[in-house]
């Protein structure tokens, strides 16, 4: 029995109803939107939407066996779990294609493009927050940019142009360009379902009043700060004058942003400040926030 007990299984309660929700979601984006009124997406979905278009064959088949090689490759690229959880969201998918009665949204094409990519966009981030995917392109992406000198953006970037130009000669400029905004929303919706809202930013504060500034972060928004000390000065034309200061580093997230710049305008207007997105970011005092691999 203790045996039994220690068994570990790939997929947790919780990351399978976020993987259930989102493929339910992206399925209604697929069938109800983008399917009905021959828009595309990019990525392996664009592929599989597009061999569709052309040949006529049936879309889950498709959208399984297209997806069935980047599975394999995420297996050694990434993780076991992380195959074992896309298998099941591209199988669920297509379960869904074949057994959901979705409804078919026929209206003005840039309410389709740009809600169609929406639910596409929560579809995806939800299977991505579960620690899985319904797209293998950025596997492939990973993979490639290992063996090679460009980046995964890079090289999905090449992939989705190709797709879309072959979407341009087959079904017309406008039907590529709708496709294009599909993609892009979907893209700015997945950043939002999996960084959230709360997206931190790495803020770097040189301030005359670095006492002050230090003093109201940490007592104020209730942020911690790491400080390195440097030095000012060095300008054109007076350049042997410098002196010693504190350079100020901490992590907010999007929506105090605003609050910061106020406080720091108020306390000194002639701060430099460099604010930059940060992708991760766990331990010290930041808000907890639960993060799926």
């Amino acid at each position: 029995m203790k045996n039994v007990s220690k068994i570990k299984l790939p997929i947790t309660l919780p990351d399978l109803i976020l993987m259930i929700i989102g493929v339910i979601t992206a399925g209604f984006a697929l069938e109800g939107f983008l399917v009905p009124n021959k828009f595309f997406d990019g990525g392996v979905s664009g592929m599989s939407l597009l061999i569709h278009g052309i040949y006529h064959f049936p879309l889950p088949v498709i959208l399984v066996i297209a997806n069935l090689p980047f599975i394999i490759m995420g297996g050694y690229v990434i993780s076991r779990e992380f195959a074992i959880k896309t298998f099941v969201c591209v199988v669920l998918l297509g379960v869904c294609f074949a057994y959901f009665p979705y409804p078919k949204v026929i209206v003005d094409k840039p309410l389709v493009s740009v809600f169609g990519g929406f639910f596409l966009g929560v579809g995806i981030g939800l299977t991505i927050r579960a620690g899985s995917a319904l797209d293998g392109i950025e596997v492939l992406g990973t993979y490639t940019g290992k063996k090679s000198s460009f980046s995964v953006t890079e090289i999905v970037f090449a992939i989705n142009v190709i797709i879309f130009l072959i979407a341009a000669l087959k079904f017309g400029i406008q039907t590529s360009l709708y496709s294009m905004l599909t993609y892009f929303t979907a893209s700015k919706t997945v950043d939002y379902v999996v960084e959230g809202i709360e997206e931190y930013t790495g803020v770097t504060i040189i301030s005359s009043q670095s006492e002050v500034v230090k003093n109201r972060l940490v007592n104020e928004l209730g942020r911690g700060i790491t400080v390195y000390k440097g030095e000012r000065g060095y300008l054109p034309g007076n350049f042997e004058v410098h002196n010693d200061t504190d350079i100020i580093f901490t992590v907010i997230t999007r929506l105090e942003m605003r609050k910061l710049k106020n406080l720091l305008h108020e306390i000194d207007p002639k701060a430099f400040v460099i604010a930059s997105t940060i992708k991760e970011a766990s331990g010290g005092i930041l808000r907890r926030r639960s993060r799926h691999h």
